[in-house]
């Protein structure tokens, strides 16, 4: 004996349909689910399921699941809202043994229905990790696709764009009014956010509110070149010949030294101006300047060094270009600053190396730098004949500042100097205890498969390859800690690999735009580096990389010049830093950003500033003593 086929359930949506009234609040964009006790019959259904409103039938489409127990009827298109529609299931449905159904009728109202997005789209574009939109292309095009058909009148109110020089948007209405194509009427500029927004005041064709939406998207690079196109070479040039006006044109009236930045006034940089005084050399072997009007500003330069405030030998990190007293750096660091002043002997005996002993003039000028290089007390900064030597000392705080240099960052060249020193010489165990930690400097780990013998996690910001190196030429350089040309080619390497996976989603770092270090950022200044990312991309990073990944660092100057020129290149050459998520470009120069662009260019090129202070025999006899190979 069959047994009859019974209704178990019957939904639309997540509401239940009752047979004995009128079921309100029913959804007009959710299938309805019918339930029953048995397999259905597939072949029953045909016939055996009306729908209607109180117009006419409404076209639908069926399904079975569950074990063919679950019959699905979906709506072609959605239904009409505020109306009474009656679902009739008739007696000639049949179970898949052949048991019968008695029929039943369900009667239930629609609500005005809420208005959603279920599909949207921007060709061309694609997202980062963070799911950031970019490469948006200027030629902007986006596609919406609602549940319910749209209100045309209320586009162009509800739907606006925000950025720079928006046009007026365009509309087009497809897929039975439930896509809205929107154009730009004009060009979007290139490399910048956008916000898409779509108010509470879209309306669908039968009144349903929409709750609002907005959506933040990143424009494409201009493929047009900012400026005409230069051989690699000449670009080389180019690059360092606008980067030294920095160091020429913009130094100090008074005293020839390089302010800190472009804003700074009177204030001016010990380590900057070293970087300046060794960039006056690629100046005359460029043909920028004359060897004479070097001459002439390197002498401005020594002497007013010479007259400065100086303590124990050693510079301020900050002075007045007027007056050579301290500019305080902080409270506390109103003294002598031992890693400025490092920066600064390392281009004057680069100066040394240059001028000819032969010459009156420059012989007076080689005489004035030793004096000024032999009078740098560097032992007595191991703070009382301790093993490391420390960074500042202050007349009115002593050593309170406290703050040993021992590695791994960008102070290899102090102790190469301070052991170089034919008057004030440190000892072979200050470098090993002191800078080495006994070994601790080491790291050997390995990041985007490449092995980095020393320092931080992820290297560090990329200054560290290039401060020490401006003269101290790591091509042959090792000791029994690191091959030091490995160590830098490898941080750099680390550096580019990991703006090319960019974990954190920044736009536009890539293996084009990359580079992090220390520099201004959006919000004041940081040492940038992969385990400090805030999207900031510091062009001295990629381009003082140049020795060490001459590839990887042109495909960055020729994006830097070309595709951001018009944002990033200026009176001295690239501005400080960029960052494309936050649309921020720096207006700023700086004199330790600036400087090691023209110098590692220069050594990329000719090894010129490494082969002249590699001269030195004074500096050999350091590396001897620390037992360097070179």
């Amino acid at each position: 004996m069959l047994v009859s086929l019974e209704l178990t359930g019957a939904h639309i949506g997540a509401e239940s349909l009752d047979p004995n009234g009128i079921t309100s609040g029913i959804p007009v964009d959710r299938a309805i689910s019918l339930t029953f006790s048995h397999p259905i019959s597939k072949p029953s259904i045909s016939g055996a399921v009306s729908l209607n409103d109180d117009q006419a039938p409404v076209e639908f489409s069926t399904n079975l699941l569950s074990d063919n127990k679950t019959l699905t009827i979906t709506v072609a298109g959605t239904l009409k809202t505020s109306t009474i529609y009656e679902l009739e299931i008739h007696d000639s449905l049949e179970a898949s043994d052949g048991s019968s159904f008695s029929g039943t009728v369900f009667r239930f109202e629609t609500v005005r229905g809420t208005l959603r997005v279920t599909e949207a789209s921007i060709p061309g574009s694609d997202t980062t990790r963070t799911s950031r939109i970019q490469h948006v292309p200027t030629a902007f095009q986006a596609s919406l696709s609602f549940n319910l058909p749209l209100d045309e009148t209320t586009f162009q109110e509800a739907i606006t764009m925000t950025g720079p020089a928006v046009s007026p948007l365009a509309f087009e209405l497809g897929n039975n009014g439930q896509t809205v194509t929107i154009k730009t009427t004009t060009a979007l500029a290139p490399l910048t956010p956008y916000t898409l927004r779509i108010s509470d005041k879209l309306k669908g064709s039968n009144g349903e509110n929409f709750a609002g939406k907005n959506q933040m998207f990143y424009s494409a690079v201009d493929e047009t070149p900012a400026f005409p196109a230069l051989s690699e070479e000449a670009l080389l040039t180019k690059v360092q010949h606008q980067t030294f006006r920095y160091f020429w044109d913009f130094a100090h009236p008074v005293s020839g030294l390089s302010r800190e930045r472009n804003t700074s006034g009177n204030t001016v940089t010990i380590g900057g101006s070293g970087f300046g005084v060794m960039a006056l050399i690629v100046g005359v072997e460029r043909g920028f300047i004359t060897r004479q009007e070097a001459i002439t500003r390197w002498n401005k330069i020594v002497d007013f060094l010479a007259s400065a405030d100086r303590f124990h030998g050693v510079w301020p990190h900050w002075m007045n270009g007027e007056t050579g007293k301290t500019i305080p750096f902080s409270t506390k660091d109103n003294g002598g600053d031992l890693v400025e002043t490092a920066f600064m002997i390392q281009g004057l005996l680069t100066v040394k190396a240059y001028l000819d002993d032969q010459a009156p003039e420059e012989q007076m000028l080689i005489n004035k730098i030793t004096a000024l290089w032999e009078a740098v007390e560097w032992d007595w900064y191991t703070k009382d004949n301790g093993h490391v030597l420390y960074w500042h000392w202050s007349p009115n705080y002593g050593w309170e500042m406290n703050l040993p240099i021992q590695g791994y960052n960008e102070s290899l060249i102090v102790y190469v100097l301070a052991a170089a020193s034919p008057t004030h010489a440190i000892d072979k165990n200050v470098y090993d205890t002191g800078w080495a930690r006994n070994g601790d400097i080491k790291n050997g780990n390995s990041y985007y498969q490449q092995t980095l013998p020393l320092g931080k996690e992820l290297g560090g910001p990329l200054f560290f390859a290039h401060y020490s190196f401006l003269g101290l030429d790591p091509r042959n350089l090792t000791d029994k800690y690191a091959n030091y040309w490995e160590q830098n080619q490898a941080h750099s390497l680390i550096n580019q690999a990991y703006c090319l996976q960019n974990p954190k989603g920044f736009i536009g770092y890539s293996d084009l735009v990359w580079g992090l270090t220390a520099s201004d950022n959006h919000n004041g200044y940081s040492a940038h580096s992969p385990t400090n990312d805030l999207g900031v991309i510091t062009p001295t990073a990629a381009l003082s990389s140049f020795p060490y990944t001459p590839d990887a660092s042109m495909k960055a100057l020729q994006f830097f010049y070309y595709k951001l020129g018009d944002k990033l290149w200026g009176e001295y050459g690239f501005y400080d830093a960029f960052n494309i998520t936050e649309y921020w470009y720096a207006d700023s120069y700086l004199a330790i950003d600036q400087g090691p662009i023209i110098l590692m260019i220069e050594n990329h090129r000719t090894g010129l500033l490494w082969d002249l202070f590699m001269q030195n025999q004074e500096v050999r006899n350091g590396l001897d003593r620390l037992e360097f190979n070179y």
